[in-house]
């Protein structure tokens, strides 16, 4: 671009080639977008690090509530249906099985009505720059994520310590991939009710209810195998559920040293590589919608 001076004296400005160049908000290729939102990968890192940190800043007890949250939902789960409701028979070590529902089941809860809200919350900086509207239910999925990876420890430790002690074998390194597909899962759920977040905004209120929803039937304090069997169609339904399948594979990794069968891996792969093209695509389809708020 330069300055020209026509007959008049009068200052103008040449015409520049638009090749390469898009309208603020436009949704561009699908190529472009993917590489657009790599590039941004170290923004998305800091900015979830800078929002993990500020939240536990203004608490008292800081980072310590990264850990007491699903310790405390651990206890009052184990006070009610283990305590109270009993139903806690049939399943063996239930106080490791509670911790590992609850803490992975919490990862994709917080991703959920995170990434719901997630538009919404990025207003002022959706107005103000020009970037990937995904980066920001990633940044939740990634902030949850760095949320979640302290607490593998400590549910680790209370697997050991707390009665009856579990023998750990090497199947405890396939939970890491269990976390890697969760976490693909998490980013494509994310980024599809971030668009819908968007759209309808109530639905932000409904996030914790259908939660709980999706709590109760994925078998975080109770066996559904053995409440269902006498449904099995209701039964075989709820064994696709995406979260039972994870949560499955962690316990017999982590808990009960067994080899999970295959059908759940692959339950659990195709949950979590359908939703991330699926919700990925469905999100990069509204990205014009995301600058009107």
């Amino acid at each position: 671009m330069s300055d020209t001076t026509n007959p008049l004296g009068l200052s103008t400005i040449s015409s520049v080639p638009s090749e390469g160049l898009v309208p603020v908000g436009k949704r561009t290729s699908l190529r472009s977008y993917l590489s657009s939102l790599w590039d941004r990968r170290h923004f998305i890192i800091a900015e979830s690090r800078a929002k993990m940190s500020g939240s536990t800043r203004k608490n008292l007890l800081g980072y310590g509530w990264m850990f007491l949250n699903p310790l405390l939902s651990v206890l009052a789960f184990w006070f009610i249906f283990g305590f109270i409701l009993n139903s806690s028979r049939g399943i063996d070590n239930f106080i490791g099985y509670l911790v590992i529902g609850v803490f992975f089941f919490q990862f994709t809860g917080k991703s959920m009505t995170g990434g719901t809200g997630s538009i919404r919350a990025g207003a002022s900086m959706i107005r103000g720059f020009q970037f990937p509207r995904a980066a920001l239910p990633i940044s939740t999925v990634v902030r949850n994520f760095l949320d979640f990876i302290p607490s593998i420890a400590v549910m680790i430790i209370l697997i050991v310590l707390i009665p009856p002690a579990e023998v750990i074998t090497w199947r405890i390194v396939l939970v890491i991939p269990v976390i890697v597909l969760q976490t693909i899962f998490n980013v494509g759920l994310a980024c599809m009710l971030a668009r819908i977040g968007h759209k309808v905004p109530d639905l932000v209120n409904l996030m914790s209810i259908l939660s709980r929803f999706w709590l109760y039937g994925s078998g975080v304090f109770f066996s559904i195998e053995d409440r269902l069997a006498s449904h099995p169609t209701v039964l075989a339904a709820m064994e696709f559920n995406p979260m039972h399948a994870y949560l499955t594979l962690t316990r017999n990794a982590l808990l009960y040293g067994v080899d999970s069968p295959v059908w759940m891996w692959i339950v659990g792969t195709i949950w979590a590589f359908g939703m991330l093209i699926a919700g990925f695509l469905f999100f990069w389809r509204g990205e014009e919608s995301y600058g009107r708020l």
